[in-house]
């Protein structure tokens, strides 16, 4: 399912316009990354929680020319499912 199809299902669920839909999506997704940006967890409960982890900085190897190279730490987002989202995809 993309952007689009998201849209007009929730158009077609909740009763509200499909621009209303893109609407609160387009926020949805700006007011999430600006909570885990600022490393906030954000917790949406029956469907999940989102953290932001950092991984460590290491020491990698070009596989080409074999030669070592550092690997700077980065931060990633993690989601975690909730029992909700679980029961209903384990059908």
């Amino acid at each position: 399912m993309n952007k689009s199809e998201l849209v007009d299902a929730l158009s077609v669920d909740s009763g509200l316009t499909k621009s209303d839909c893109e609407k609160a999506i387009n926020s949805f997704v700006c007011v999430m990354g600006e909570a885990l940006k600022n490393s906030e967890d954000v917790t949406l409960v029956g469907f999940g929680s989102f953290s932001v982890k950092t991984t460590a900085g290491r020491i990698g190897r070009n596989f080409r020319t074999g030669a070592k190279m550092n690997i700077l730490p980065r931060k990633s987002v993690r989601f975690k499912p909730g029992k909700n989202l679980k029961d209903c995809v384990n059908l």
